[in-house]
């Protein structure tokens, strides 16, 4: 008797899954710790960035994107 996909427990409660998951969070804890003063350097140049990009995004979601309807002139 075989077990389906279905029937199988997701892969993150798997002793791999959350091996992984602690790795992981292992790691961004120490990425954070030794690269803190480079990211917060760059914040104030990105918070702009991201505000524009945002805008964009939110602005164009009425339209259908940039181009038009093929009929207008």
């Amino acid at each position: 008797m075989s077990t389906g996909p279905a029937e199988r427990g997701a892969f993150w409660r798997s002793p791999i899954g959350l091996a992984l998951c602690v790795f992981l969070a292992v790691g961004a804890f120490y990425l954070w710790l030794e690269h803190r003063a480079h990211v917060l350097g760059w914040l104030p140049l990105l918070v702009p960035l991201l505000i524009c990009l945002g805008v964009h995004f939110f602005l164009h979601r009425g339209h259908g994107g940039h181009g038009g309807p093929k009929g207008e002139a």
